[in-house]
């Protein structure tokens, strides 16, 4: 029998605070800091209404060059054509601003493949920033997404958003203050998401219900969680096969401003590298430190506080072949989120004690005769919180940890 999905003890459910502006207090002065946006001239009223009319008439083929400037925008842009480039001056020089937006869920919302999006910034959208839904070959370069009043629960919820796509690369961009996930690729296939940098999400970088998909040499810092890794229940398509590597991922510990009852609202402020009812995942040659919680988390969506009671008869729970090595860990646990995760740290470590580089909440499938192979190596510890048995025995044995397993392979975008 499956437990609940809704557990009473709920040790990895972050603490929401009730206002964005105490969620940023709350995150302390070198937290609260942010970016200031670049300054950028207004351009030419008119060409808003021309860069409109282009993405509705456009013709595949077609490269619509945005100029420097900083158009504003009251509803969402949408384009419907496949094999159009847009292009902007950079991403601190082209800029599409959706401040005041009255209409329409995203800044711009693409349905279409062969896509090409750089060099250029999309900023305030009532919803997600940038959509890309159902398209293959889509590629985000040198692209910024911000809110630039920093994080607060009435920002967007995505920045960068493709979804059911297929051979899709971000790279060179840039996520700043969405209320769900910065960087996020949900319900795709072969992707690779390199050379970028979120800051002030809830989720820095999320895959989601993805298969196959490689996260290198990109900064997670000033999120709630750093780099995410999830399944969730009600999606079709189930995800895995995913390396994350080469990242540097610290200081993730800004207060979770995620709508409540939202999934990632579920995360605790301080979390590194999140793995969460997902298989086959490698994290390797990372630099992740001083996330307060923990550098590192492995769980089930039974301990998430997540209830979702349209689960698909595929899903899978359980995080099994998670491989954990060669990583550069320090710091962090030493404040961790909510009430039961700061009690799991003082019964074990103390008051002045951390919790180790790894927390697993101890969730597995008793009928799989190989047991989760969640195998780890090169850490300082790994504590299992023992989520099934109510989080009352928690064990710091590493034994069962000491296991290997093949690497994944690198991801070849087939581009068309």
């Amino acid at each position: 029998m499956k437990p609940s999905m809704n557990p009473p003890c709920l040790p990895l459910r972050a603490c929401l605070l009730a206002a964005a502006v105490a969620a940023v207090a709350a995150c302390g002065p070198e937290q609260a800091q942010h970016t200031p946006t670049p300054e950028v001239a207004a351009g030419d009223a008119a060409f808003a209404e021309t860069l409109r009319t282009k993405l509705i008439d456009a013709k595949p083929g077609d490269v619509i060059e945005v100029p420097p400037g900083r158009y504003s925008f009251d509803r969402s842009l949408t384009l419907r054509v496949d094999g159009v480039t847009l292009r902007g001056a950079g991403p601190d020089k082209s800029v599409l601003s959706f401040k005041g937006q009255k209409a329409g869920a995203e800044g711009l919302l693409v349905n279409a493949s062969n896509f090409l999006i750089e060099n250029i910034a999309i900023e305030d959208s009532k919803g997600d920033g940038l959509k890309v839904n159902e398209g293959e070959h889509i590629t985000i370069r040198n692209v910024r997404v911000e809110w630039t009043g920093g994080p607060s629960t009435k920002n967007g919820g995505y920045g960068l958003y493709p979804v059911k796509t297929r051979n899709v690369l971000i790279e060179n961009s840039v996520a700043i203050g969405a209320s769900d996930a910065g960087i996020y690729v949900g319900q795709s296939r072969d992707v690779i998401v390199r050379n970028s940098r979120a800051e002030f999400n809830v989720a820095g970088i999320e895959i989601e219900n993805t298969v196959n998909a490689d996260v290198y040499d990109n900064t997670a810092t000033n999120n709630t969680g750093g780099i995410l890794v999830f399944n969730m229940p009600a999606l079709s398509q189930q995800g895995g096969a995913i390396r994350v590597y080469k990242n540097k991922v610290f200081k993730n510990n800004t207060a979770n401003f995620g709508a409540k009852g939202t999934p990632v609202a579920s995360v605790p402020a301080g979390s590194g590298v999140v793995v969460n009812s997902n298989d086959d995942v490698e994290i390797f040659d990372n630099d992740i430190s001083d996330n307060a919680t923990t550098n590192i988390i492995v769980s089930s969506v039974y301990s998430t506080g997540y209830k979702d009671d349209k689960a698909s008869s595929e899903f899978d729970p359980y995080p099994e072949r998670i491989n954990i090595y060669g990583n550069r860990l320090k710091g962090g646990g030493d404040s961790p989120d909510g009430f039961d995760l700061k009690a799991l740290k003082t019964a074990l470590f103390g008051l002045s004690g951390h919790l180790p580089d790894v927390l697993w909440d101890g969730y597995a499938n008793t009928q799989r005769k190989e047991g989760p192979q969640i195998c780890i190596r090169d850490v300082s510890g790994v504590v299992n919180a023992d989520g099934p048995g109510g989080y009352k025995n928690p064990s710091q044995d590493t034994k069962s940890y000491a296991c290997e397993l093949p690497k994944l392979p690198a991801i070849d975008l087939k581009r068309g």
